[in-house]
This record gives C-alpha cells, sequence and structure tokens, in this order.
C-alpha cells in the first residue's frame, strides 16, 4: 500500500494537467512503514526524455541531490509519478522495460483532454515480468 495526503495528490495531478500533452514526472520521497510506503514529498522533475509525448526521464541530478540530502535522514526516494496523456493509469510495456528498481513505486496519473483522472500505483513483480497493483490510501 502507498499512503498520500491529499495535497500531495493534488500537486501531482496539477502537474501533469500542466504537462499535457506531454508527460510529466517526478520522484516520491518518505519511508517504510511495514508493507506500506509513507510519502512525505512530491519531488518534480523536468521531463528529460527525447518523446516526453509518450515518455519520461526523470533529471539524474535531482536524484543525485536527494540522495545526498535524505542519507542519514530515515527517509528515501519510494518511488515516482508520471502522466499518461491520453492513456490509463496503466504501466505501459515501455515502463515495464525501464523499470529497474521493483521495490519503487510507480503512481501514474491519466491525462484526457488536460484533465486529471484518478491515479493508480503498482510495484514491479519480483521476476520483472509484470506489474502489480498497489492500493493508495490517502492520508488524513
Amino acid at each position: 500500500m502507498i499512503r498520500l495526503s491529499p495535497g500531495d495528490a493534488a500537486r501531482i495531478r496539477r502537474a501533469a494537467e500542466a504537462a499535457w500533452p506531454e508527460e510529466c514526472c517526478g520522484l516520491l520521497v518518505g519511508h517504510a512503514e511495514g508493507d506500506a510506503v509513507v510519502v512525505d514529498e512530491v519531488a518534480e522533475s523536468l521531463n528529460l526524455s527525447a518523446s516526453p509525448g509518450d515518455s519520461f526521464e526523470i533529471d539524474m541530478r535531482l536524484r543525485l541531490r536527494l540522495h545526498r540530502e535524505l542519507r542519514g535522514t530515515g527517509r528515501e526516494i519510494v518511488g515516482h509519478y508520471h502522466s499518461h496523456p491520453g492513456g490509463p493509469p496503466h504501466p505501459s510495456e515501455r515502463d515495464r522495460l525501464q523499470a529497474w528498481e521493483p521495490e519503487l513505486v510507480w503512481l501514474i496519473v491519466p491525462v484526457a483532454d488536460g484533465r486529471a483522472g484518478e491515479a493508480a500505483a503498482f510495484r514491479l513483480a519480483p521476476d520483472g515480468t509484470a506489474f502489480q497493483p498497489v492500493p493508495i490510501v490517502m492520508l488524513a
């Protein structure tokens, strides 16, 4: 399960709508709590993909900066998010091929005609062949 505040969920939806018709992307920061992932920060990234209309690439400088800042805090990068303009909130085959950290949560927001829909979350199966749904729970 992934726990996300309504404010962070709204921030991700706004980023997805602002990026439309291209994909937005960013990192989710937080900590593990048993089997749950608790997100306490959303770090937006520039989409550095050469084809931002149907793919995303998170800025590695952001990722490295966060790794340095989070060292020793008990917090870490727990996932990332991106949008699917004109597509469903399910991982694509391209997403699966780019998933090289099975411990990270993938949060995907669909965007149709500039309006963000309901996000869905996933984790890569241990064998790397498919994604498995992860329930999203909104924090109070």
